[in-house]
């Protein structure tokens, strides 16, 4: 018997621990946390918290770094749009938005080149893949650049 064969027997979830249910239960009294000591105690989450300071802790920081400068796209696949979109569609970060392709407008927008289209898309970003910019191009539509 394989681990997946049990699962699809006994489910996927585990029942959760239903503690201070009187002796009977099992888990009556104590509640399975043991006499006394920090982790018997309310506010303990963790009783297993402590070991030892992490490597990046203790080595010293030196030097700088460009990562907080880093500007992220909200990306969106060529595939996505010609699935949402009709032929002739002006595409832009509120109709992604409106058709769900990305979460909100506040990143800059990207799209990438992964699928095929045969439509006519005018579309409005900050940035395109090469590819991408192809596909839109040889379908007849225009990639505008913000």
């Amino acid at each position: 018997m394989m681990i997946h064969e049990i699962t699809e027997q006994v489910g996927r979830h585990k029942r959760r621990k239903r503690v201070g249910r009187g002796i009977g239960s099992g888990h009556g009294k104590t509640c399975g946390r043991g006499h006394k000591g920090y982790g018997s105690r309310s506010g303990n989450s963790n009783p297993h918290n402590g070991g030892g300071t992490r490597l990046y802790k203790m080595l010293p920081k030196r030097g700088f770094s460009n990562a907080m400068f880093k500007t992220h796209y909200a990306l969106v696949n060529l595939s996505a749009i010609d699935a949402r979109f009709d032929d002739g569609a002006e595409v832009n970060a509120e109709m992604l938005v409106k058709h769900g392709l990305i979460r909100d407008t506040s990143l800059p927008v990207k799209v990438l080149g992964n699928g095929e289209t045969k439509k006519k898309f005018t579309v409005s970003a900050a940035k395109f893949s090469k590819s991408a910019q192809e596909k839109i191009t040889q379908a007849g539509g225009t990639a505008n650049v913000l």
